[in-house]
This record gives C-alpha cells, structure tokens and sequence, in this order.
C-alpha cells in the first residue's frame, strides 16, 4: 500500500528493524564528516573549547551529538579529552554546583552525550552517556552532523492543479500522486520552495512536473534541537541548498554498502534528502531570538585550524617521516574541505544565550 513519503521514511529509518535502529549503523554504508578524518573531531574540540571559553569554563560542560551513529565522533573527543567516566546523565539540566576557574581542565568538566534511537553500543566508552532523546537544559555545544538530512520529510511534485503530495509504496519505491498538500506545507512551499518561474508569493507559473522536499519537518526538528540549549551553541553539519537554487527534481536518493541507490524505504538503506538550510537556519534563529551563521565547511574548518595545506618540503629533507605524517594528515584535511564533497557542506551555527560575534554569526 502506498503511503506519504514522511511515513515511510519514519518506518524505513527509526522502526521495528529500521536502517538506523538496527545493523553495523551508518558508517558502514556511507561516510560522514565524522568518519573520514581525525581532523573533524580535532576542529571540533577547538570549537568545544571556544564555546567552553564562551561560557565561562562552567563546572558542567555538555557536548551533545544528536544523530551521534554508534558515537563515532564522540569515541574520538572522549580520546583527545581524556574524558574519565562521570555518573550517568538524566534527561534534565545538571546540577553540579558553581562554575570552577578556568584552571580546571576541561576533561573534568565536560560531559559527552549521544543521541540516537539505537541500543547503546557495547563498546562505547563509560565517559560517553547515550540518550534516545535530546537532554533538557543543554549548557555547551550541542552537534548534528547529517542528521536532518535524515529527519523524515514528505515530497510534493506541482501539478496543473497545485502541489500534490507523492506517495510511495515502501517495498518497490514506486510513487503514485496523493491527495493536495495540506494548507501548513503548501505555506512552506510558497516561502521556501516555490515553483521555478512562480512569483514571491508563488503565482505567476504554470509548469508542472517539479518536485519539492517539504523541509517544514526539518524545520520543526532543527527548532526543537536549539530549544534544548539553554546556553550555547547548536550546530548542524550537513549538504543542502539555498532558495534561488533548490534543485528541479529534489534530491531524494538512497546510500547502502557506499554505493548510492534508488530511495527504496523497505529499511535495507539510508533513505536521504538535502536540506533546505536557510528555512532550517531562519528557524532556529526564531527560537534562540539570535543572530545565526551559515557557511560552507572548508572555510569554517579553516577557521579552527584545518587547512589541508601541503607540508613545506625542507621539512621532507630534515624529517622524512614527520613530512610523510604531515603529509597524510594534510590529504585528509583536503578531503574534508572539498568543495565538491565534504567541503561543501552547510555549517549552521546557532549561538544560544551568548554573544554571536564569537562565533562568526551575522
């Protein structure tokens, strides 16, 4: 039977046996930020050190990785922090008493949480804690690499009688043409999405055919997630696109065993759209009544640090294997900052409770 795409991709992703709640995970079927180099979680320890200088030093740093796979990013923090096992953490805002002086080392203060619907890996450090919910009362850096491209979405495609939504039948991934959207999603559309040759408000084009991912879900999730952070800063790591060049025919696909495939949602593979990130950004900025930034990841990388730039050759003839070392760790630089991959992605800072201007908001 066939259904709407975003109740499909919620059975296919986050049910019984779903592509994210059971199995090896994500990284054994595409590869993130997170997974391709050391130097993704060294840029992010510097930022978590920045947003920890923000903050004061506070006596209960936390660092919350939502969509956090099977705490892949967080394995590599709690490593460079040296993070020692901290009592368990609950759903509300901690109580750990004053804030201590800057001289008290961060691996002492912070508290490294992940966010997914799985089980809790067996392996994962006992410093790491594991919530399928996002925690209340966040105080420090709460991260979303590639999460909301997963975030469940409904695809609409314009007829001559207005947007319809497309349903699909989740064993074959055939698709059928539904029902009208409904008055919520046709709104985002007209603001967020609308038909290429229509006017501000949405008229003045009579082209059929195109399809559109409703990011009003996104927008609600992305909302929620800022909403969490008392003080701080939300970031959301992720490929997208902008009004003024969303693409014709959306970008709905499927990644299994790193290979991309049809966007089936029988459960077998990651079922994915890219982001409409201003509308996610313009969301969030609602919630937290602050500025926001939003650029592509090889400058923000380059900003804390991670440049990929060849290691001089001098140092090749005094150290042939410190320039072999830089010289591998400059490649894996480089393909995080590609432009035509890693590098391309979104990075949507959202400062919450703390001066924008330290984070390179607008």
């Amino acid at each position: 039977m066939s259904i709407r795409w975003r109740d499909a991709m919620q059975r296919a992703l986050y049910g019984p046996g779903g592509f994210f709640v059971s199995g090896s995970g994500p990284a054994g079927h595409f590869r993130t930020s997170a997974h391709a180099s050391p130097a993704f979680a060294a840029a992010l320890l510097r930022l978590v050190e920045q947003v920890d200088a923000a903050l004061g030093h506070p006596a209960d740093l936390r660092v919350v990785d939502v969509g956090a796979g099977r705490g892949e990013l967080l394995r590599a923090l709690s490593a460079a922090l040296g993070v020692a096992a901290r009592p368990s953490a609950s759903s509300g805002p901690s109580s750990a008493g004053p804030a201590p002086s800057a001289s008290v080392p961060l691996a002492f203060r912070v508290r490294l949480t992940a966010v997914e619907k799985a089980p809790r890996p067996v392996d994962l450090p006992d410093g790491i804690d594991w919530l399928d919910e996002i925690p209340a009362g966040i105080t420090g850096l709460l991260v979303a690499t590639e999460w909301l491209d997963n975030v469940p979405l409904d695809v609409a495609v314009h007829t001559a009688g207005g947007w319809r939504y497309l349903l699909v039948d989740p064993a074959t991934g055939e698709e059928t043409v539904g029902d009208p959207v409904d008055p919520a999603d046709a709104d985002w559309l007209t603001r967020w999405w609308p038909e290429p040759g229509a006017g501000a408000d949405g008229t003045g084009s009579t082209g059929s055919g195109f399809r559109a991912e409703i990011g009003r879900t996104r927008d609600e999730a992305w909302a929620d997630a800022v909403g969490h952070v008392d003080q701080g800063l939300a970031l959301a790591v992720d490929y997208g696109h902008l009004l003024g060049g969303r693409p014709v025919d959306g970008t709905l696909t499927g990644y299994r065993g790193g290979r991309q495939v049809p966007p089936v949602p029988d459960g077998s593979r990651d079922v994915t759209a890219h982001v409409a990130v201003d509308s996610v950004a313009s969301a969030g900025a609602r919630v937290a009544r602050c500025a926001y930034d939003l650029g592509p990841q090889r400058e923000a990388l380059r900003a804390l640090g991670a440049d990929g730039g060849r290691p001089p050759l001098s140092l090749a003839v005094g150290d042939p294997a410190g320039y072999v070392r830089a010289l591998a760790a400059a490649s894996a630089v480089a393909e995080l900052t590609d432009p035509a991959g890693l590098g391309g992605h979104w990075w949507l800072r959202q400062p919450v409770g703390v001066d924008p201007a330290r984070f390179m908001a607008r």
